[in-house]
């Protein structure tokens, strides 16, 4: 009987994780947990965007000037893209438990959708953002 128990492997290592071929739905649920992250870091730089922008004319003249720089620019893109993300897969989430829709299929597609509502909305706000129209 002691031939037939296999050994536990141990501990896995952050190195072995990496092997795993995540599905995409895991893949979005990651990046959800991450844009929640971004955007609760940059919170003080949103706070001091919305600061600037409402005080006064002068105020507003100087938000402007800081948002022409191009670094200034890629912080607000990033800013979009994880509201934007966040926000599209919370509502994934929210209408597979409304729904009960937990089947794999039903959760590829999903995530497929989310993915991409989330990026072509990021792409046409960046567009707006760096003045393409």
């Amino acid at each position: 009987m002691a031939d037939t128990l296999k050994q536990r492997p141990g501990p896995m290592r952050l190195i072995d994780a990496t092997q795993y071929r995540l599905p995409i739905a895991a893949k979005l649920s990651i990046l959800h947990r991450a844009s929640g992250i971004i955007m609760f870091v940059l919170l003080p730089f949103i706070i001091w965007m919305f600061d600037k922008s409402v005080s006064s004319e002068i105020s507003y003249g100087e938000f402007a000037a800081v948002l022409a720089s191009p670094l200034a620019k890629i912080v607000v893109l990033g800013l979009i893209w994880s509201y934007l993300h966040h926000f599209c897969a919370g509502v994934r989430h929210l209408w597979m438990d409304a729904t009960h829709s937990v089947t794999k299929e039903q959760g590829k597609s999903s995530a497929v959708v989310s993915f991409a509502i989330s990026l072509l909305l990021t792409v046409a706000l960046g567009a707006k953002l760096f003045g393409l129209f």
